[in-house]
């Protein structure tokens, strides 16, 4: 039998739970398909030996758009904010990062020019117009704002940090900078994981009305006449829907809607590039070096980071859950066993003789961060694609033009639904 809703929404992640809170205000039939058995997609949290281990680590911007949005549709979110100070990584050598006023005056890492021209450089971050980098990478608008290699490393850092972005050859400056100054505003680190947030979206849906499917994998999106829609799923089942939004990333999109669709932007779905890292998380019953919190890589793409220190991460509240992240360029061949290496060397570094404390440990070699690294000329595309087939949505993380991560994720579930709310009223 055919079921006819509405309203589809693929995939259950961030953004297609917010679409369907803002739709469950409506009196729209709304179903959610999760081709995975949990739900979640990439803000899950897993819990495994009494500890909550984020998909590697994840942070909510204080001033970003994602946190505003969440607070509109009553969303709570318990956590505390993790301090800069920083310890900068290179060879064997540990600087103090200039990111507070007192590793400005402490850092050995910099000289006195060189402070006084970071200084500078952050002292300009609240007045830049992003817009008027809308045709600049990210490494052409740093060699323009610092001469110093030492202070362009340090917005690299930065960048990396902001963004998971490591590739500042290829990256828009405009959306690089516009993160920054989000970034800027400070973070939080969770209680409990980001899985925290998709229970209360996912109670808030269910309670409102919304149909909730797991395990439900979908091969195919027909456009229908009268601008409505037919689903195949692997299963064989048909659904139709009057409305799509699709959260997939741009691959899947493209193969879901198939050959028979000809789409002005299928060539610029099927070159997106997607930013992936490694990650290695892990809980311990003691830090070995208590003081070492929080480090990064200069030239080496590395993070470090105790996320217990902010957030309630077990059940015991005594361990300590931490991660180590490599940020891996696009066209970066992975040797899995030689980065496992290099982030336990690292942590090894920070916290020596950290197995002897370990209570679990997991390695996740390629990991998708983001659906897209964002380039150059994006947003044009993205915005053409809205309107390509009537009463198809796009919402993700690499589905906003303006930002990535979960501010992308999170605005652009809210604009899909609000698009078929003001359609529907019309």
């Amino acid at each position: 039998m055919t079921r006819k809703w509405d309203i589809v929404i693929v995939g259950g992640g961030l953004a297609g739970y917010i679409a369907a809170n803002y739709l469950a205000k409506t009196n729209l039939s709304v179903l959610l398909l999760e081709k995975g058995r949990n739900v979640g997609g990439r803000a899950r949290t897993n819990k495994i030996n009494h500890q909550y281990f984020n998909l590697g680590p994840h942070a909510l911007y204080k001033k970003g758009k994602a946190k505003s949005i969440l607070g509109e549709l009553g969303v709570k979110l318990n956590g505390k904010s993790p301090k800069l100070a920083c310890s900068l990584i290179e060879d064997n050598m540990v600087y103090t990062a200039p990111f507070t006023p007192s590793g400005l005056l402490s850092t050995s890492l910099l000289n006195w020019q060189e402070r006084i021209e970071w200084a500078a450089v952050l002292m300009k971050f609240n007045w830049i117009d992003t817009e008027s980098l809308a045709e600049q990478t990210f490494q052409q608008w740093v060699e323009q704002a610092a001469k110093s290699k030492n202070v362009q490393s340090l917005l690299y850092i930065l960048g990396r940090l902001a963004t998971y972005c490591h590739a500042p050859e290829k990256v828009s400056a405009k959306l690089m900078v516009s993160h920054l100054k989000t970034v800027m505003g400070g973070v939080l680190y969770l209680d409990g994981g980001w899985q925290t947030i998709i229970d209360q979206l996912h109670n808030n849906a269910v309670i409102s009305g919304v149909q909730v499917q797991s395990s439900a994998v979908v091969k195919q999106i027909a456009p229908l006449e009268h601008e409505h829609f037919k689903l195949i799923l692997t299963n064989g089942e048909e659904i139709h829907g009057k409305y799509i939004i699709c959260t997939t990333g741009p691959q899947e999109l493209n193969a879901l809607l198939g050959e028979n669709v000809n789409l002005p932007y299928n060539s610029f779905l099927s070159q997106i590039t997607p930013v992936k890292g490694a990650t290695l998380d892990v809980a311990l019953t003691h830090l070995p070096n208590p003081k070492q919190l929080f480090a990064m890589g200069i030239t080496n793409p590395l993070y470090f980071s105790v996320h217990s220190n902010y957030a309630r991460l077990s059940d015991d509240e005594k361990s300590f859950v931490l991660h180590v992240f490599k940020y891996n360029h696009p066209d970066e061949h992975i040797d899995e066993e030689k980065v496992k290496n290099d982030l336990e060397q690292f942590l090894e570094k920070l916290q020596p003789r950290w197995r002897k404390y370990e209570i679990t440990s997991r390695f996740i070699p390629q990991i998708t961060v983001n659906q897209r690294l964002p380039q150059i000329g994006d947003e044009q595309k993205l915005h053409r694609s809205k309107t390509d087939i009537p009463g198809l949505y796009i919402a993700g993380d690499w589905a906003s033009p303006d930002s990535i991560l979960s501010e992308g994720a999170v605005s652009s579930g809210k604009q899909a639904a609000e698009e078929i709310i003001q359609r529907e009223k019309r």
